[in-house]
Order: C-alpha cells, then structure tokens, then sequence
C-alpha cells in the first residue's frame, strides 16, 4: 500500500508504516534509513487494562491487536503529519506499563517511519486520511526471526525466559498467518533490501517535490 510523492492534503509530513513478525529486524532497517522513528510498541495497553485479550491460561495475549491502543498510536500519527510534533508514552514492556511521556519532533522531516508489530493495523486510516507514504512487512525466514527475536528478548529482560521461549516458539510456526495478515491489511511484504529501496525512493521523490 503505498500513496502519491506528496498528498493534497493539508500536511506537512507523511509515514511510513513499517510492520512485520516480532523479531525480524524492523528497529533495526528503521534506524538504517535517516528518517525519525516513532516507535509504535510504545502504545501497548498497561498489564491492568481490562480490555487486554487473554490467552486459554489466563495469560495477557501480547501479540493480538487488541494489546494494543490503535486509536492513540494513530491520533500520534496524525499529529506528526499535521504539527510535526507530538507527545508519545514511554512504554516498559518487562513491566507492561507506561513509565512517562516525552515530546518527538520530526525536525524539518517530511517522511518519518512508524515501526511496530501492529502498524498494519492503521494503514488504511492513514491511507484515507492522506498521510501514509507507504506500508511495509518485513519478512524473512521464520527460524532465524525466532532466534533474532529470543536472543534481544532475553538481553532486554523483557519477561520470563519460558515464557519467551513458549512465545517465540508459537509466533515462529505462526509466522506464514502473521505476515498474510498484515498483506491484507494493506502492508507490502518483502525482504530488508527491497523495503529500504523503496524508502530511498519516497526520499528522493520527496525532495524533488521540494525543489519543485
């Protein structure tokens, strides 16, 4: 799902949305690309939302959509396109709670990647609104995702480590229904050098509408 080089809607900036299975390298290809990132983990729901969705144990389900605050992270979104400017959450996973807030900026920028497992799920608002740039999933293959995804998880203490392990295992053999998820949700699904490629093009068609 990608738009035009420069929307006729009144904003100043436009996103890309970058999703894709937890642990396939989005954090990563985002800070390769130069553009301000809004980091969209940031507005999971705290560990005592009663809307959290819950697992057949009684267990919080982390990795279903409704974890996490769309209407927030897209009201962020919009923000940022509008204004350039925002104030976000400061999210700890380990404790699935929010410790502050802090204001992100854009700084001149008229592109900026919003990243997170469930960026798909505001892409055809953004779309409608006239602020995507485009939406990326990022894919590769499953095991080497899990191992990715398990060594930062266990380096960042994010929860228990059986519990990582059982997580990890779970989203590896549902990896093919995650990444068709987010297809018909609008995201483009392909490998790390094809999603920055077709960044450097938003970026350099944005300048010469610029210089226009």
């Amino acid at each position: 799902m990608t738009s035009s080089a420069r929307p006729e809607t009144d904003v100043s900036a436009r996103v890309i949305l970058l999703t894709g299975p937890s642990g396939a390298g989005k954090s990563r290809l985002a800070a390769r690309t130069g553009l301000p990132v809004l980091r969209l983990d940031d507005f999971y729901k705290e560990g005592d939302d009663p809307s959290l969705p819950l697992l057949p144990d009684g267990a919080t389900d982390w990795d279903a959509p409704a974890s996490w605050d769309g209407d927030a992270a897209f009201s962020a979104v919009t923000a940022l396109c509008e204004r350039s400017r925002t104030t976000v959450p400061r999210y700890d996973i380990s404790t699935s709670s929010r410790t502050g807030a802090e204001e992100f900026a854009l700084g001149g920028s008229h592109l900026f990647v919003a990243e997170g497992i469930f960026a798909a799920d505001i892409a055809r608002r953004c779309l409608r609104a006239g602020l995507l740039a485009d939406a990326l999933c990022l894919r590769g293959r499953p095991f080497t995702t899990f191992r990715r995804r398990l060594l930062r998880d266990v380096h960042e203490s994010r929860k228990s480590v059986p519990f990582l392990v059982r997580r990890g295992w779970t989203l590896m053999r549902a990896e093919e229904g995650i990444v068709a998820r987010h297809r018909e949700l609008g995201a483009h699904a392909c490998a790390r050098d094809e999603a920055l490629t077709r960044i450097a093009g938003l970026r350099t068609a944005d300048r010469r509408s610029v210089d226009a």
